[in-house]
């Protein structure tokens, strides 16, 4: 049988739970144990897929076309496997499911309620990730204790524990031990009030750790110890990492945490391989060089919207052995300003995706900017279609082109709208649309910058999103000088696009972000990178 390894959180939010759960899940799978994982959202929307980036930060996709919570990129990017719907469930979910069973009269006309119905669904979906082949699984609660929206998943912990044999599950809870400034103290009284309402739901933590700015001295791993009932050695420290989030898995194991976990679970440990990940933060910490590369968005001010785009460069950087200098700009500042004086000075230019009219004359314009310039140029999802417009614009002379999506509607709308809805015939629609989520295949043409830097003809990205490039503009691109460089193999549907005279101008529809690794940057990001350091002469 798999092991259970609970994850909860508790006095603030935002503590770095999943980046946290990852850097334990890496420490394991160094040592050898086949593991799974899966991030539990406590909100009521079935899935974060049309949630605002304002509010909840980017949409994972995974492999098979799920949308999920952000936390399950850094699962996938620290212990260097994909994730799957089965990796993240909601609240929504859980409700949306055992509804719809009782429509069904799948209860025989029993009174429906959260326990035992909710908390039971809830198990369920935590023994799917159950086989053979799994060793440890560990399941992370978004949020804090104490929030409403949880109790259903806490209580279904408390009763889970009960069901399985005690060596069988663990239970980490993570709080923040405070400094105040005033007074030159951490405060451990946060720390002892969270882990009292966990008790008081039925859990007692096996391991607790502490985010901290300064370090926790014996007397206070004592004191959380007695007041937590934790034993001392269990009390981890987590202070805020100095130069990356990447030495986060190093500092646990230097305290122990995949030692502790593994003799609370009754298993052998087997040692432990971190060279590689070593030779990585080797890297960051000398980097030879810096590169400034602008990112132009449209939600910039919340970090989280574009986490990954901003990770994968981090790992084109540091393949490139280069600190990346981000410059996050307002699409819309562009608008305002102009694009020579939002980005003179920038070596490369990114512009990700996105939905919605807003800002997007500001990026076409940064795309003009890096395309006159001679400026390193990657382009994401919408990055793509504003490249496509732009070229089409400037270059083609098709006045106005875009996508339908940005277009007042009219009658000749059809006419410019070199980005369009397509039905799955691949056919032009004015509303609808076959939305792409998930792993398509893209074949590459050979003699192209995307083909020499993934080094193979067929590959395989992720998508999501419903606008494509007009196939009936396809030919006159071609002919104003606009390389395509990748189609899928089935439909035909345009994935990326280069231009030959320049130093690197490459876009795709996909997003190559979601399949980027700290210890193995993705090829288009490494290579946009590789060109920004070029440019730069270092």
């Amino acid at each position: 049988m798999s092991k259970f390894v609970f994850i909860t959180g508790g006095v603030v939010s935002s503590l770095g739970k999943g980046l946290t759960s990852a850097s334990i899940g890496l420490l394991l799978k160094s040592r050898g144990f086949r593991i799974e994982m899966l991030k539990m959202d406590p909100y009521l929307n079935v899935d974060p897929g049309t949630m605002n980036p304002f509010q909840h930060g980017e949409v994972y996709v995974t492999e098979d076309g799920a949308e999920t919570d952000l936390d399950l990129g850094h699962y996938e990017r620290f212990v260097g496997q994909h994730m799957y719907q089965r990796n993240n469930i909601t609240s929504g979910r859980v409700y949306s499911s055992v509804i719809h069973a009782e429509r069904q009269g799948d209860y025989d006309g029993a009174t429906v309620q959260v326990v035992p119905h909710i908390t039971n669904a809830i198990k369920e979906s935590w023994k799917k990730l159950e086989n053979p082949n799994v060793d440890i699984i560990m399941i992370e609660l978004g949020g804090t204790v104490g929030d409403i929206e949880g109790l259903a998943f806490l209580e279904a912990m408390r009763q889970f524990q009960l069901e399985r044999p005690v060596e069988d599950v663990a239970f980490i809870h993570m709080t923040l031990i405070p400094y105040l400034k005033a007074s030159g103290e951490i405060k451990t009284k946060p720390t002892q009030h969270s882990v009292e309402k966990l008790r008081g739901i039925g859990i007692q933590p096996d391991v607790l750790i502490c985010r901290t700015v300064l370090p926790i001295t014996e007397e206070h791993r004592r004191k959380i110890a007695l007041f937590c009932n934790v034993r001392p050695e269990n009390v981890i420290e987590e202070q805020d990492v100095e130069y990356s989030i990447y030495q986060v898995p190093v500092m646990l194991m230097e305290e122990k945490v995949d030692q502790i976990l593994a003799k609370r679970l009754n298993l052998e440990l087997p040692p432990i391989d971190l060279s590689r990940w070593n030779a990585m933060l080797e890297k960051v910490r000398n980097p030879k060089g810096e590169v400034k590369i602008a990112v132009v968005g449209k939600y910039i001010s919340l970090t989280d919207s574009y986490k990954s785009i901003y990770e994968a460069l981090t790992h084109a950087g540091i393949e490139n052995e280069v600190k990346i200098d981000l410059q996050k700009v307002e699409s819309e500042e562009i608008e305002e300003k102009g694009a020579e004086a939002v980005l003179q000075g920038v070596d490369g230019i990114l512009v990700p995706g996105g939905f919605g009219n807003r800002g997007i004359q500001g990026k076409i314009d940064a795309v003009r900017y890096a395309r006159e310039n001679k400026i390193p140029f990657l382009g994401i999802c919408l990055g793509l279609q504003c490249a496509v417009s732009e070229f089409a614009r400037n270059v083609c002379g098709i006045k106005d082109a875009g996508s339908v999506e940005w277009m007042e509607p009219g009658k000749e709308e059809m006419d410019r709208a070199v980005v369009a809805l397509m039905d799955s015939q691949q056919n032009v629609v004015e509303r609808g649309g076959t939305m792409r989520l998930g792993a398509y295949a893209c074949w590459l043409h050979e003699g192209t910058k995307a083909r020499e830097a993934y080094g193979a003809e067929m590959i395989r990205e992720r998508h999501r999103h419903r606008f494509e490039v007009n196939p009936q503009f396809v030919e006159r691109l071609k002919k104003g000088g606009l390389v395509i460089s990748g189609n899928n193999p089935d439909s035909e549907l345009v994935e990326i696009i280069e231009i030959p005279d320049h130093p690197w101008f490459v876009a795709t529809q996909a997003h190559p972000e979601f399949r980027s690794r700290p210890v193995e940057a993705h090829p288009l990001f490494r290579d946009f990178v590789k060109a920004a350091k070029a440019k730069k002469q270092i």
